[in-house]
């Protein structure tokens, strides 16, 4: 998580080169699919409806990202 996090800040700094950006998308694309699979480990251990429902809304919108950044 670190590691993301580090690149993530990095990618922000620096832009403008090439490969920057490819690791840069690399690591955001990996950042959302940490997130996911957070989120499905907490759907795992039980939630109430209203819980789930926010849930659920977070992982549509997280695979919408993952499917736009993640080639």
């Amino acid at each position: 998580m670190r590691f993301v996090l580090v690149v993530v800040s990095l990618c922000i700094l620096s832009p403008a080169a090439s490969h920057a950006h490819n690791v840069c998308t690399k690591a955001k694309c990996e950042e959302t699919k940490q997130k996911i699979r957070k989120i499905e480990a907490k759907m795992r251990q039980g939630y109430t409806r209203a819980r789930g429902e926010k849930m659920e809304a977070e992982l549509r919108s997280l695979r919408a990202i993952r499917s736009k950044r993640c080639r």
